[in-house]
């Protein structure tokens, strides 16, 4: 008989004991890569009333609080995973409101998670924070589409909130998020608003399915870098 390999689950984590508290920073702080976000967390201002980073440390939320920050965006989505636990917490306990919107950084995105943060920009507190895992790829997207919906921001400027300076890579299979734009961007020279674009004339499936990532691109996305 064939042997079926069964997928492990993930571990759950939480605060509850000084065990699983221990447990939960040492996966926050090793496995999802905290330690590098300690030096350098890739924070930058989208307009003066959202921000955008990499993973906050609790501490890090703290001094978000401080300089004015109300409410926090999670980009990578609800779970039981160390991140998600520490972070939530720290929101609980900084009473800063915590929403999570999750984005995708090697797809289209689609037309419900376009109306949802438009509905989560016309009701969150400001000033907020949006931010994924490093910083790069679904925080640009997230930023280019504030841009969009609230400011009412043409694609070349919504675009630069996909760039090298965030350390966004557009070559590999991230670069669907760059040619999002430039489909909206072709639209916007045909005189179509970026909400009459989304409503009438975007296919995220077909989009999709055109994008070509270069190979040497996803080495650098996939293989070296292993973004989420």
């Amino acid at each position: 008989m064939p042997i079926t390999k069964q997928r492990r689950a993930k571990p759950q984590f939480s605060l509850e004991t000084p065990t699983a508290r221990l447990a939960t920073w040492v996966d926050f702080i090793v496995g999802d890569h905290a330690f590098l976000r300690l030096p350098f967390r890739n924070w930058h201002a989208v307009s003066d009333q959202l921000y955008r980073s990499n993973h906050p440390w609790p501490h890090q939320l703290r001094a978000a609080k401080a300089q004015g920050v109300r409410t926090i965006i999670n980009l990578r989505g609800r779970s039981a995973a160390s991140h998600f636990v520490l972070e939530e917490a720290a929101c609980r306990d900084l009473d800063l409101d915590f929403v999570v919107l999750q984005a995708f950084s090697r797809d289209m995105p689609s037309k419900e998670m376009i109306t949802e943060a438009d509905h989560v920009f016309s009701h969150i507190q400001y000033p907020a924070l949006i931010h994924c895992k490093s910083g790069a790829d679904r925080a640009g997207l997230v930023a280019a589409l504030y841009l969009l919906l609230k400011e009412n921001a043409n694609a070349a400027r919504a675009k630069q909130q996909l760039s090298w300076r965030y350390l966004h890579i557009r070559w590999g299979k991230t670069g669907i998020l760059d040619a999002f734009l430039d489909v909206f961007a072709r639209a916007e020279e045909r005189g179509m608003s970026f909400r009459d674009w989304v409503a009438m004339d975007y296919d995220p499936a077909a989009e999709k399915a055109r994008f070509l990532s270069t190979w040497w691109g996803n080495i650098l996305t996939e293989t070296l870098l292993r973004r989420e």
